[in-house]
């Protein structure tokens, strides 16, 4: 990515006001073709990991975040996610993707009152049963 930070501009626009700082679309779009594709894939994966964990409450002050459908959604993308991409990025980067989900699978187990059935679970139709 480079290292030049779009600086506003000072000409008015054409209502005649000034605008406010716009971001500089042209050097975004360069610096986003420069990022490789596993990495966009994996920064993705992370984000969905994240929030995940956060909606199971395993976040500090988890309790007060904690949103079991949220979470669900979240798990099931991540698991299409990963299934789709695991043949693109490689095994290197496709293996801790699949154990991050897979423990945030057996959490979301945990976490339920009314466990899913083993291969019911959130993408489960994607990576197979889970068992503990």
């Amino acid at each position: 990515m480079s290292d030049q930070t779009p600086q506003p501009s000072d000409a008015p626009e054409p209502s005649g006001t000034p605008h406010a700082a716009s971001p500089d679309f042209d050097a975004m779009t360069r610096d986003i073709a420069d990022v490789p594709a596993v990495e966009v894939i994996t920064t993705v994966a992370v984000h969905l990991m994240s929030s995940a964990a956060v909606n199971l409450g395993l976040a500090e002050g988890g309790e007060a975040h904690k949103d079991l459908d949220e979470a669900r959604k979240l798990i099931q993308a991540l698991a299409g996610l990963v299934t789709a991409s695991a043949t693109e990025i490689g095994s290197y980067h496709a293996a801790p993707l699949r154990d991050g989900l897979k423990s945030l699978q057996l959490a979301f187990r945990e976490a339920s009152v009314v466990p899913d059935e083993p291969g019911q679970g959130p993408g489960e139709k994607f990576t197979g049963p889970v068992y503990g």
